[in-house]
């Protein structure tokens, strides 16, 4: 069994008690209040509880941490230095519509750099979990990416933008490019799940645009400490910031960058 370090102890802790909330609420999910952020950007109040939840667990654990939370905004760091980076209901929409896929996402900052993360499915009951430098794991047992190195066997994630949001001639472009050489694409909407399957070699890559830091940062490390790579989709490294990602095992990844580069000459 894999040693969990201090935080990733602290963050489990307050990820599995605002869990039980939001199972509770998914089982009655035709009764939730529920009003609207944006054109199909849905906001529940499970997912305000849940997130309170989690700064008041987190604080309690490390006060001088600061905080980027989806709803809440930033909080400043005491320290200067250390930050939670929290998605308390990555999958709103599947949340909202009963379906069983969705997560609780934690990364944490230490200046510029990862260095741990979390990401919680409480349907199925799995903890993803990394630290820097000491792999990553699926409860307690190790995450690898897959071996796949052709492009016919693959796999591949996605997002594809909904009502309201820009990029869909963009993404149908470089869909075709994927789907004309693939095994197929996927697209279950929860960002940091799918970042976690990859990390789990269950997906062999994965892209979408549009994300925040939250969506992303556990997933990262996640990924990184299974051995994936990680990158924006043009191959740039600032995906926090930009809020476009890539990540695939080494295999496939050139072919991805490749694929996508030619979508993006077809304008």
């Amino acid at each position: 069994m894999a040693r969990k370090s201090a935080l990733i102890n602290v963050m489990e802790a307050a990820a599995r008690k605002a869990s039980r909330k939001l199972l509770r609420d998914f089982n009655e999910v035709e009764n939730l209040q529920v009003s609207r952020k944006g054109p199909a950007d849905f906001v529940s109040a499970a997912d305000i509880t849940a997130e309170k939840t989690l700064r008041e667990e987190l604080s309690h654990a490390r006060p001088d941490f600061g905080f980027r939370l989806e709803e809440g905004g930033d909080i400043p760091a005491k320290d200067g230095s250390h930050y939670w980076i929290v998605d308390p209901l990555d999958g709103t929409t599947n949340f909202l519509h009963g379906i069983p896929h969705f997560a609780i996402s934690i990364g944490v900052m230490e200046g510029k750099n990862l260095i741990a993360g979390i990401i919680l499915d409480p349907v199925k009951d799995e903890l993803f979990w990394a630290t820097k430098g000491d792999g990553a794991f699926v409860n307690g047992h190790r995450l690898r990416v897959s071996a796949r190195t052709g492009m016919a066997d693959s796999i591949l994630a996605t997002g594809i933008p909904f009502l309201g949001k820009p990029g869909h001639e963009e993404f149908m472009r470089e869909a075709n490019e994927i789907m004309a050489v693939s095994a197929g694409i996927r697209r279950f909407g929860s960002a940091s799940l799918d970042l976690a399957y990859v990390a789990a070699g269950r997906f062999d890559g994965y892209w979408e645009r549009g994300l925040s830091d939250w969506d992303m940062a556990a997933g990262i490390i996640i990924l990184r400490e299974s051995g994936g790579l990680v990158s924006q989709i043009d191959g740039g490294e600032k995906m926090m910031e930009k809020g476009d990602i890539l990540a695939t095992n080494s295999g496939i990844n050139q072919h991805m960058l490749d694929l996508l580069r030619k979508a993006r000459k077809k304008v």
